[in-house]
């Protein structure tokens, strides 16, 4: 078992040195961003009024190239130890904390999923609901035990622009409230950060006058192709 994953499996987190080049994050930045403002379509991101996109879900259809971008042995390899040989991406988002349009996230755990479709009544998937078009469940706690996100960062993150707060230890208490010191996750542009989503993760606002983004990709990968119930993922694209 590598430091890495020992490191996940005690905290629930930890913070990747950046697999990409320079010129790598340039251009990944620029094809997003550009991919990002052009696509006009509704639900797809959130904008400010001025129309700068902070949110987007459903990034792959908007920005092909997400599918292959992170592929880096250190990223595919760590996936495959944790989650092993049958994972697969199922879910891509992308945040920004542009400085006309700074937020904040309350402490919360990641608990939805993205599916083809509703399915109930049923025993496991609850609080059936849409987000941008697509169909959302509440997973089952063991599915989320199953599930592994990498946060890649765009930009270099601390408190001024609005950096993650994570409660290390905190996926052991399942989908319940957990209490603790906050860390702050700071970090270099192109880090990676795999967290497990059952990991209590919260952000503040950019600190007034910042001129800096916060842009991340956001990618959810799980361990099992096939769900429960007739249930099946929105996306799944095999690591291995």
């Amino acid at each position: 078992m590598s430091s890495a994953s020992i490191k996940l499996d005690h905290d629930g987190f930890v913070l990747l040195p950046s697999p990409f080049d320079l010129a790598e994050l340039d251009q990944i930045t620029a094809d997003l961003t550009a991919a990002i403002e052009a696509s006009q379509r509704d639900g797809e991101s959130i904008r400010t009024r001025a129309g700068a996109a902070y949110a987007a879900r459903n990034v792959l259809s908007v920005y092909p190239d997400v599918a292959h971008v992170w592929r880096k042995p250190a990223l595919v390899d760590m996936l495959l130890e944790v989650l092993g040989r049958d994972c697969g991406l199922v879910r891509v988002l992308y945040f920004d904390k542009p400085p006309e349009k700074t937020w904040s996230l309350p402490w919360h755990k990641d608990l939805t999923i993205a599916v083809r479709e509703h399915v109930g009544p049923s025993q496991q998937y609850a609080k059936p609901t849409f987000k941008a078009g697509v169909p959302h469940v509440e997973a089952p706690l063991e599915l989320l035990e199953q599930m592994l996100t990498l946060r890649i960062h765009l930009d270099d993150v601390d408190a001024e622009n609005g950096a993650l707060q994570v409660l290390p230890g905190s996926h052991k208490t399942g989908k319940a409230a957990a209490s603790g010191t906050p860390h702050l996750i700071g970090c270099h542009r192109g880090d990676v950060l795999a967290m497990r989503p059952l990991l209590s993760h919260a952000s503040g606002e950019s600190t007034p006058g910042s001129n800096r983004h916060r842009r991340i990709l956001h990618l959810e990968f799980a361990a099992v192709p096939t769900l429960a119930e007739g249930f099946a993922w929105q996306l799944f694209q095999a690591v291995a």
